[in-house]
């Protein structure tokens, strides 16, 4: 998946860190689960490594469509199953592997019409299941107070309340209904970006897609998810494209994995649950120089892994891991 940068769609799909991942979750055997089919690229890395059978779950009816051409190369090995991550615990348990790898997939990017990309002009859409309320729906309906609320918070815009009292300016007008209209609005309030820099609307884009998609909530829910579902020695495995994305998966392993210590030495110790993951990994994996020279967009993105204990499941508070939460909930 990406970060929501537009890329070229005569590219191949690359499916980021595949290359770490599977060298980090080796030896691949019995049954996974990758929460975030997309193109396919971890589920065929995985079927080619060694595993027995891979349940893919993508909640974009797209992506099952497209996997046509070669998903009956294996057989019953692959599971094609709609649905969201959050729920992955109901479609199988007792699993030796997860994948989750975070963002928007390259073929949502590359479809004008899905109106995930400020650089194509299409519909103001960015559903990924291609239901329930759009990025119009939010800009043309939610308060200045709500929009700037979803800028900051999802997408660390610091322009947020600007960017909201223009677009709320600019739809008293005329409904924004596009992206590049969407695009223009955001550019007109920020500074012409250097070479180099990415573009004026990214963050803005990048929030309004969190929030249409519930992204932060479908993480902070699949996670646990993943902790019932997997065996003692099962492995999660989780790809994120941006810092609150990934200091939510990292807050989630450390405090799972038992490691959060105490705030200072003068605290009282505090009595630890049994650790229900053990790190793989202390760091996170990034992308070497080969992949960044081959996959340009894979420079953002992050990989931990870590290692299911016999311990039972439970429950972690969204503030206990860093989930942004919004001031002003939508009706």
């Amino acid at each position: 998946m990406s970060n929501g940068d537009a890329h070229d769609p005569s590219d191949p799909h690359i499916p980021v860190l595949l290359r770490p991942l599977l060298a980090q979750v080796a030896p691949v055997a019995g049954t996974w689960l990758d929460g975030t089919f997309g193109a396919g690229g971890y589920t065929r890395g995985l079927l080619d490594a060694g595993a027995d059978r891979v349940i893919a779950v993508d909640r974009d009816p797209l992506a099952f469509e497209l996997a046509g051409a070669w998903a009956s190369q294996f057989g019953e090995r692959l599971v094609m199953q709609p649905g969201v991550f959050s729920d992955l615990d109901e479609y199988a348990s007792d699993l030796d592997g997860i994948v989750l790898d975070l963002g928007v997939s390259s073929m949502q990017l590359d479809l004008a019409e899905r109106g995930f990309s400020f650089m194509k002009d299409g519909p103001l859409d960015m559903r990924m299941s291609q239901d329930g309320e759009s990025a119009a729906d939010i800009v043309n309906t939610a308060t200045e107070a709500q929009i700037a609320d979803i800028l900051f918070h999802y997408g660390e815009e610091r322009a947020s309340r600007r960017i909201a009292r223009a677009i709320v300016k600019s739809r008293e007008q005329e409904p924004i209904t596009t992206t590049l209209r969407l695009a223009e609005i955001v550019e007109s309030c920020l500074p012409r970006a250097k070479p180099g820099q990415s573009h004026p609307a990214t963050r803005s884009f990048q929030a309004l897609r969190i929030a249409v998609n519930n992204e932060y909530g479908e993480l902070y829910e699949g996670l646990m998810a993943a902790e019932r579902a997997l065996k003692p020695g099962g492995q999660l495995a989780v790809v994120t494209f941006h810092s609150v994305e990934d200091r939510m998966v990292k807050r989630f392993l450390t405090a799972r994995a038992g490691q959060t210590g105490r705030a200072n030495r003068y605290a009282p110790e505090v009595e630890q649950d049994a650790p229900r993951f053990t790190l793989t990994s202390r760091k996170a994996i990034g992308p070497d120089d080969e992949e960044l020279a081959a996959n340009p967009r894979s420079r953002s993105a992050k990989l931990r892994v870590a290692r299911r204990t016999d311990a039972p499941a439970g429950r972690i508070e969204p503030a206990d891991i860093g989930m942004p939460q919004l001031r002003e909930a939508r009706s």
